[in-house]
Parts: C-alpha cells; sequence; structure tokens
C-alpha cells in the first residue's frame, strides 16, 4: 500500500577537503552556486576588524535571537493576520548571488532553509545605499504581476487584491514585528553556474529560470540584512520547489557548509543532480512535519559519548530543527547537562567561564600544551537519529567545540528554556557536512516506532 506523502531524503557526506566545493557531484542536470557566510571575506557584511573568535562569538549571539524568533513563529503557528514566517530579519548566516530581470540585476539575498518565500527589495523611483541594490521593474522586459485568482497568490497567506484583481499584494510578517510589503511577482532569475562546483572560474556558464514568482518589496518594517530573502523551504512558494516545477532539475538541493576555520574556503549550493549523492547502504531517518512545511526537522533518539548514552525519560524521540539561521545547536537540559558531565570528566582539563552566558563549558587552551591535550581529549559525538536501520551522525571535535574568544575552546551548544524550547541543530554541527534534501521521492507506509502502520516523510543520510 502506498501513501500519498512525500519523502524527503537527507543526504549528509563527510567533507574532506578544504576546498567546500568539491562536495559538488559533477552531473550536467543541475547547478551550483556560492553559499556565503555573512562573515566570508566575500560578503559585503564582513568585518575585517574582527579576528576569527570575535566573529564567532557575534555569531553565537545572533543565534541567540534566531533561536527566540523561530520558537515564537514554531509554537504560535501564524498570527493574527495568518502570515508568520520561520525566519526573522537581521539575524542570519548564508547568502547568495541571484541575477534578476532582463536585462540582469545582480542581488544578494538571505538564503534559508527556514523560509519559503522569495522576496526583493524593488522601487522604480529610488537608489539604494551601497551595499544594497534595489530591482527596478520598469527596466526589464521580463516582469510580470500575478493576478489575484492564481494558484501562487492563494498559496501565500497575507494576500490582498487591487479593485481590479489584476495585482496580489501582500504584508508578509516576520517574526519580532518585522514585515514586508510589496506585489507578487513573476521574473526571470539568471543563476551564475559553478560547474563541478568550480567557484573561482572565469567563464561561468548562466541557467535562466523564466516566470519565478517572488515578493517584488516595496516597503520593510526592520532592518534586513541583503537585498532580500530567498526561501528554501519545502512550501510551494520556495525557491527549490518552484526551480522543481519550472525544470527537470525535480526538488533537490545541497548545501555544504565550509569550517569556520577556512575563511578562503567557499561553501556550495547545490540544485537537481548535483545534489546527489548515492550510497547503496544508506540509513533513513524519519523528516517530521512542521508549520507551513518551512522547516527541515529530524528527531533523535538518543546520544552517545563513547559507551555512554544519553535519553529523555519517558520519550521515544526528540525533535530537532536543522537550520543555517543558527550557529548554535540548542538541546533540552535533560540531554545536554549529563552531556556536559561526561565531557567534563573525559576531557579532563580546568574549565573557564564561558563569555557568552548561555553556554555551559568552555576551556582555556592558550597554552600550547593545553590545547595538545584538550584536542587529544575530545570524544566524538553520535546522534542516534529515528529511522530504519537505527541510522547515526557522528559529530567531531569541530562540530562541537568552536573558539569564542582568543584561546577559549566552547562546547557550542546552548540549553533550550521556557521561553526558547525549540531545538536546533545549527551550522557549526553541520560544518564540514554535505547536506541534501529530496523533496520528490514517493513514500511507502512504513511501520513506525510503535508498530502501527503509518505514512512517513524519510530522509536518507550518507556518511562519506
Amino acid at each position: 500500500m502506498v501513501g500519498t506523502v512525500s519523502r524527503v531524503f537527507l543526504l549528509i557526506g563527510v567533507v574532506m577537503t578544504a576546498q567546500l566545493w568539491r562536495c559538488t557531484a559533477y552531473a550536467s542536470d543541475g547547478f551550483s552556486v556560492e553559499f556565503i557566510h555573512r562573515d566570508s571575506v566575500k560578503s559585503p557584511f564582513h568585518n575585517s576588524s574582527l579576528t576569527a573568535p570575535e566573529r564567532m562569538l557575534a555569531a553565537a549571539r545572533r543565534s541567540t535571537a534566531r533561536a527566540a524568533a523561530l520558537t515564537r513563529s514554531f509554537v504560535a503557528g501564524g498570527s493574527p493576520d495568518g502570515a508568520v514566517s520561520e525566519v526573522i530579519g537581521k539575524p542570519f548566516e548564508y547568502l547568495m548571488y541571484v541575477n534578476v530581470g532582463t536585462p540582469p540585476t545582480r542581488m544578494i539575498a538571505l538564503a534559508d532553509t527556514g523560509s519559503d518565500l522569495v522576496w526583493l527589495r524593488c522601487s522604480n523611483d529610488t537608489t539604494a545605499q551601497p551595499p544594497n541594490v534595489d530591482f527596478h521593474p520598469s527596466n526589464s522586459s521580463t516582469f510580470g504581476r500575478v493576478g489575484c485568482d492564481s494558484a501562487a497568490c492563494r498559496a501565500l497567506d497575507g494576500t490582498s487584491c487591487g479593485t481590479d484583481g489584476s495585482s496580489c499584494k501582500y504584508d508578509y510578517k516576520y517574526a519580532e514585528g518585522y514585515d514586508t510589503i510589496g506585489v507578487l511577482s513573476t521574473e526571470t532569475f539568471t543563476f551564475e553556474d559553478a560547474p563541478g562546483g568550480c567557484m573561482g572560474c572565469r567563464d561561468r556558464p548562466q541557467l535562466r529560470v523564466a516566470n519565478v514568482n517572488f515578493g517584488c518589496t516595496t516597503s520593510t518594517f526592520g532592518v534586513f540584512g541583503g537585498d532580500g530573502i530567498v526561501g528554501l523551504g519545502d512550501g510551494t512558494m520556495s525557491l527549490v520547489s518552484q526551480i522543481g516545477a519550472d525544470t527537470s532539475f525535480g526538488r533537490r538541493f545541497s548545501y555544504c557548509v565550509a569550517p569556520f576555520s577556512a575563511p578562503n574556503a567557499s561553501s556550495a549550493l547545490n540544485f537537481g543532480s548535483r545534489a546527489s549523492r548515492s550510497r547503496a547502504r544508506s540509513p533513513r531517518a524519519v523528516l517530521f512535519p512542521s508549520h507551513g512545511n518551512a522547516f527541515h526537522i529530524i528527531a533523535l533518539e538518543d546520544i552517545k559519548i563513547g559507551n555512554a548514552t544519553f535519553e529523555l525519560p519517558n520519550r521515544n524521540r526528540y525533535e530537532v530543527v536543522l537550520d543555517t539561521g543558527s550557529m548554535l545547536t540548542y538541546l533540552v537540559r535533560a540531554l545536554l547537562d549529563p552531556m556536559v558531565e561526561e565531557l567534563k570528566r573525559r576531557i579532563n582539563l580546568p574549565t573557564v567561564v564561558s563569555p557568552d552566558h548561555t553556554l555551559q563549558l568552555c576551556y582555556d587552551v592558550y597554552d600550547v600544551n593545553r590545547r595538545s591535550l584538550f584536542e587529544k581529549n575530545v570524544p566524538d559525538i553520535t546522534l542516534q537519529l529515528i529511522g530504519p536501520g537505527a541510522p547515526e551522525l557522528t559529530l567531531k571535535p569541530e562540530n562541537m567545540f568552536a573558539e569564542l574568544q582568543e584561546g577559549f575552546m566552547c562546547l557550542s551548544v546552548a540549553p533550550v528554556t521556557d521561553q526558547q524550547p525549540l531545538a536546533i541543530i545549527g551550522c557549526i554541527a553541520q560544518q564540514n557536512l554535505h547536506i541534501g534534501y529530496d523533496l520528490d521521492k514517493g513514500a511507502e507506509l512504513q511501520y513506525n516506532h510503535w508498530g502501527q502502520l503509518t505514512p512517513m516523510k524519510l530522509l536518507k543520510i550518507f556518511i562519506r
């Protein structure tokens, strides 16, 4: 018996080289763009006056605001206007370039796996202050408006119509009181392809996708970094879904998070067959549904450090959000506290007060000998995921510890709170991994953890 729900595959491959673009599969039926961290030298938001630990500490503090806003929208599931996004305006981590219109205007937008709307700043009268860019619809021969009776207008919450019904207006609200107002439109998007992930190639072919639905924003309330947001969620309005509907690539995408210790390395965002990494014996994990299909949620059964196992009493699963907008990981104290004690026992070095009050465990490794002992004693941490075959994901020390102050290595996991109860796996934990989604796979009925036959969305995990 076959269900009607979609199966989503998550592909995780450990990238062994410093050049993260090597995670891109060599395939013609797809394309790749740079996935630019906001602190990268390639980002317009790069602050050269900060040291690497200072940038990491600032990112950790952004995570607190990000996690709080994600929680508000996740718990509420909507606003009085019915349009609350799962992302917030100012705290963000990754960007991507997109060329909009004919002739194209090059813009840089926040790339977010926790959102499913694409919107960009538009204006026919004013010019944005650098480094920001405005898109001028009157200069493009391919610009169009979405009608009120269209499926796209109906798919987006918070829309309204003019008296003639010729345009679909939106007021898209964000979790900290920010919002964006404009007209739902269509346009040709051009992507600078990087064949094989060749980010430094001079001659980069371009991929054109016509009639992309996007928000042509004319007003914003709140501070947004970049020129807009590109949603990579599971909703019908996300860039992934629209590319899948309009091309032969399908709804497949993947990303590589470059190690933050290599500031000149480029991360990659892949679409189509370039996102695929097949393994014959890949473990599978269940993907759980979220509000608005924007979040990508997996579930943990337990966490292991060596022969020590930590699990939640009276619960057989613990749902966590995979998020590219948060640097830190957030776990409930019932898991985090015994993990901290086990790490203290194994590392066996004096601890110090964290430079960020949310983090529980830090070590002074400024001395060469102490750093050597720290690196020798830090164990791997294994996440036991929910899914057929008991899939496991092993996180190395660089996925769990970060230098937040010169010589201070801190566990990059914070406790959830009553105000922020949402569990998250953040970017530090995802660095040096190739993480991909196939949102097109059909699902068969599976026996769940309680012996019931039920439709499940599945993720496939590849460890290379």
